[in-house]
Formats: structure tokens, sequence, C-alpha cells
């Protein structure tokens, strides 16, 4: 036993120092226990194949599939024209937003999605970052409260519970105490946190795609030339192929983008055409995107018998017609060693050996007017392509600079398309089966995480990206740890500890010495770490006082996620840190009141929900 409490001390130590990442300390305490004998090797990697583990790597992936379809970006940019230009509904709606909006996908990924949208709003109304990014930080933490599957410590606790017999909780469960709790974060940032927030002035406005939309039409012109024209019943193009006509060199247009008014799926036409080929086939009112000069395009319409349409401003079309989920638009610069310099590149055409099309190009600083460009070191090119197509660019050339963030930009794309409510429908799913208990809760998260996969709402590639493997490999390799405990004593020793200084008094007062305990963790330990450890000592604290397990396992899920003191505590106030320009003592002098709210609102209201 007295190992087994130095490699618990040591761990949490190594957790404290900060010096590895936490998946690196996790693996690090497993092989210990192994090598001196604590754990056999099942037990030693037991972890990897538990069902908390795989459930919560497929979280994740539902998570991205909503994020890469334009669900989150569409809530956050909901959330921030609600606030209009009042920084105290900012306050309100960012927090809120991001407390409903953990409850379904992952803390990490709410901040990660609301985190710029509320840096462009704070300075969009005159407030700054730091007065919002800290509520957002602890609106996540508290919203994952809500629901089963919205923060891991939740899942740990109810598997927890299942595995030594007892019931779970349901999947809306945890909401009856959540809601309050975030009702309550809401009052008091509005009242009281609000005033301790530091005003800490960052340079930190991030892309906005309006913003670098106006730049790009400012510094290339493209919206000199292009135009939308639809394809009339006397059209001579029309059951034609693209390649009959080589628009390029005869006409001295190119043909951008598609759209079927009329399409058949069954024959294999789909509704868009992103990039048209020689072997494009022209239909009846199909509406065309093309590039070209003023008199090129009236020679193609008088030609062709086409008619032109109206468009928007050229930035609303660019938004409508030519980005979305699938395709975007990135800026790149070709440096002097790049194999493209010295080639002769038409504007326009697309090449699919790049896997992009050129829109516009600019040398100097201005814009290039011819249709062929020799290119050049130092040459600027306006491209567009698949959003993989684009992010994959920089792998196959190596000499070329992309420049933004392309994943970035992908993610403020909020026009909805099937994908997006395939993704929706598969995250309803899976709630249906949990709330039904119709599959184990493994089962529904993968099932609903295969649904995303198969049908394309995310690459696989983005969706392995997607999880966080630091997460999940640390909540694997600390599982054991748990074991070890029950299986040494530890856990016994340090329950009978609780049992014999506090549960002799009152069960009341238990429940105090646990919330402390966790919290205390939390605030150095990742909070599925800390639930990982607490909820097997609290399950024997539990029985040994022959009292119900429920309330002090929900105060585990609540207090593990009370990490409010440390930019450390949870991966969300580390991502806030830098970007609201905090400081250690900001998160101390903020978080302090609040968790003392958490103690004794929870210390009120789970005895009542949940009795001893």
């Amino acid at each position: 036993m007295s190992l087994m409490l130095i490699i618990l001390t040591v761990t949490i130590l190594l957790f404290i120092w900060g010096k590895f990442t936490p998946d690196i300390i996790a693996l690090l305490s497993m092989i210990s226990l192994f090598l001196f004998g604590i754990l056999d090797l099942n037990e030693t990697l037991s972890g990897f194949s538990n069902t908390t583990v795989i459930m919560i790597a497929a979280l994740f992936i539902i998570g991205e599939g909503l994020s890469q379809t334009g669900w989150t970006a569409l809530a956050g940019q909901k959330f921030i024209k609600l606030a209009g230009k009042s920084s105290t509904k900012l306050l309100l709606i960012t927090t809120l937003g991001s407390g409903l909006l953990s409850g379904i996908v992952s803390n990490t990924g709410t901040v990660a999605t609301l985190m710029p949208v509320t840096i462009a709003s704070a300075w969009s109304i005159g407030t700054l970052p730091s007065k919002l990014l800290m509520p957002v930080a602890f609106g996540s933490n508290t919203g994952g409260l809500l629901t089963l599957t919205g923060t891991p410590p939740n899942i740990i606790v109810n598997n927890t519970m299942i595995q030594s017999g007892m019931e779970g909780f349901s999947f809306f469960e945890f909401g009856l105490i959540g809601l309050p709790l975030l009702l309550l974060t809401l009052l008091y940032f509005r009242f009281v946190g609000y005033k301790l927030l530091p005003k800490n002035k960052t340079n930190n406005k991030p892309v906005d795609i309006s913003n670098t939309l106006h730049k790009w039409i400012e510094a290339y012109r493209f919206e000199n030339d292009y135009y939308r024209l639809r394809v009339r019943s006397v059209s001579p193009l029309l059951n034609t192929e693209m390649g009959e006509w080589n628009f390029e060199r005869e006409h001295k247009v190119s043909i951008i983008r598609i759209k079927r008014r009329h399409p058949n799926v069954l024959k294999g036409n789909e509704p868009y055409i992103e990039f048209p080929t020689n072997s494009t086939e022209f239909l009846y009112h199909d509406i065309i995107t093309v590039k070209g000069d003023t008199e090129a395009i009236n020679a193609l319409m008088i030609k062709f018998r086409l008619g032109l349409l109206p468009i928007e401003s050229i930035e609303d079309e660019v938004i409508h017609n030519l980005i979305n989920q699938e395709v975007g638009m990135a800026e790149i610069l070709v440096t002097p060693k790049s194999i493209l310099v010295g080639r002769k590149m038409r504007l326009g055409n697309f090449f699919k050996r790049f896997g992009i099309q050129l829109m516009a190009a600019s040398r100097n600083n201005k814009p290039i007017t011819d249709r062929e460009v020799l290119v050049k070191a130092g040459d600027a090119f306006l491209v567009r392509g698949s959003w993989s197509d684009i992010d994959q660019l920089k792998e196959h050339h190596e000499n070329l600079v992309i420049c933004g963030s392309p994943e970035g930009m992908s993610k403020t794309i909020t026009d909805l398309t099937s994908k997006s409510f395939i993704a929706l429908f598969a995250l309803l799913l899976m709630i249906g089966l949990l709330v039904f208990k119709v599959v184990p809760g493994a089962i529904a998260a993968l099932i609903s995480a295969g649904i995303v996969l198969i049908t394309g709402c995310v690459p696989i590639s983005k969706a392995y990206k997607g999880i966080s493997w630091i997460s999940v490999v640390m909540i694997a390799a600390m599982i054991p740890m748990g074991i070890a405990l029950q299986k040494t004593g530890t856990a016994e020793l340090i329950a009978n500890g609780l049992v014999n200084t506090l549960g002799q008094q009152h069960p009341v007062v238990l429940l105090a010495g646990v919330f402390l305990l966790t919290t205390t963790f939390s605030q150095v330990i990742n909070n599925s770490a800390t639930a990982v450890l607490m909820a097997p000592i609290v399950i024997i604290a539990a029985n040994t006082l022959n009292i119900s397990a429920a309330p002090f396992m929900i105060v585990v899920a609540i207090s593990a996620s009370t990490a409010f003191l440390t930019p450390v505590g949870t991966t969300t106030n580390a991502m806030v840190m830098t970007a609201g320009g905090y400081k250690f003592m900001d998160y101390l002098k903020v978080g302090a009141p609040l968790l003392l709210l958490f103690l004794i609102v929870s210390l009120v209201l789970v005895p009542l929900i949940w009795p001893f």
C-alpha cells in the first residue's frame, strides 16, 4: 500500500508541476503500476478497452461533425446577433451559449467554436475579450453538467456506478443540478464576476471571413469579371459537353461553377458542379458562374443565347456561391524554390493535379489582369478548391505559403447542407438511444459517430484530428490507477479516512468533504483523472456508511468540473488564458467566489434531488 501511495503522490505532483503533458504522466503512472507488480498485464491495459474511453472518443467525432457541417458556427453567430451592441447582453449570451452548447458538444469544442466569434464581437462593440472569455470557459465547464455526455466526469461516475452493480443516471438527470448551476453562473457574472474580470488589452483580432473576403476583393479586383449566366432552352450548349467548346482559348472565358436548377440524382446529376471539367454536360436552366471581361461575356451570351442573372454584392456572391461546407478559398504565396516558378498558368482553370482553381493573381501588391500568368517568385494567387485540398496544398508543394488558416475559416461557414442535417440526426439518434436505453452508451455513441463518418459529414482524417487524443489516452491510462487503488486497499484507506473524520457527523458534512477534496484535485489535475481517482473512493465511503452513493457521485461530477481557480485545471481555461491576457491570479480572483457558490448550492440541492 505504501508503494501505491508513493506512485499516487508522484503522479499528482507531476500533474501539478505541468512539465509533461497529462497523457505522458498518466502513461508513466500506468507503466509504474505494472513494473512494480501492483497490476498484471490485463489490468494495466484495461483502460484502452474501457467503454468510457470508447464513448468519449466517439463523442469527439460527433462534435467535429457538428462543427464541420456548420451547426456550431451558426449557433455561435446567432448568439452574437442577439447581443447587439450591449456588452452585458453579449456576456450573458456567450456564457449561456457556451453552457448549452457544451451539453451536446465537448467543452473544448465549444470554446474553440465560440472563442473566435466572441473575440471578434468584443472588439466590434467596444469591449475587451478579457471581459468575456473567462465566462465562456467557465460556462462551458458548467454546461457539461447538463447531460450525461456533456463532460467526461459525468460518464466516468455513471459507468463506475454501473460497474459497481448500482443503477446509473439517466441522460438528462445531471441537468437537475446542472441547470441551476448554469443559471447561478450567469447571475454571478452579470452582477459580480463582470466587475472582477480584468481589462487586459490584447492584440488578437481574429480573421473574420467577411473582412478577409473584402481584403481579397480589394487586392485582386476579381469582382470586375465575375458573372452568372443561365442556359436557356434555345441554347446550343444544351446536352453538350464543356470540352466541345474550348471556352478558354476561343472565347477567353473560364467556367468556374455550375448550379443545376433541375438536378436528377438518379442520372448522376448533382445539384452543383463545383469544378467543371471537359466532360461536364450542360443541362437546361443550368446557372453558370463564369470569369471573363465584359466584352468576352457579351459575345458568349449572344453566341450561346445565355441569360444574364443579377448578382448580389461580390462579397455576398462569394460567400453564397463560391464558398460552402465543401469548398473554400485561400491566398497562397509562391517562394523562389517553388516548382511553379517559370510556368504559365491560366486564371480560372481547375488544375486536377493541384486540386485547385486559380481565381486571381497579384504581383507586387498589384492585381494581374492577364488571363495567362507566367509565374514568378513572390506572386500571390487567390485559389479555390475543396477545404481538404487547400489544407494539403502545403504538404504537396513545400515551397508554397498558405496565408491565414483555411481550417479555421472552413468552420465559419454557416450555410447548412444535407450533411448538416445528417450530423444533427446522428446526434439526436445518440440522445434517443441513451434516453430510452436501447443500447449501452458506448454503442450509441459509436453508431452515431459511424453515421457521421460513413456519410462524409467529416473526412476521416479530420475526424481523427478532432479527437483530443491527449484526453483519451490520459483517461485510458488513468483507469488502471482506479483499479490499483481498490486492489491495494488504498481507496478503502482514503474512504475510511473520510468516514472516520467526517462521516460520523452528518452525510452533508461528508458531502462537503468530497466536494472540497475533489475540487482541490481538479485545480491541478485534469477533471477526468480527478473523477477516475475519486469515484471508487466515494463508492466505498458510501457503502461503509450504508447510504446511497448517488448524491456523492453527483458531487464528484460537479466538483470535478469546478476548476475555476487555475488556468491548468481544464483545457478550456488554458485555451482562453493567452487570448484574454489572463494571469494566474485572475482565475483565483474571479473563480473563488463562484466556487464557493457552487459548494453552497450543491450542499443544499443535491441531497434534496438525490436523498442519502
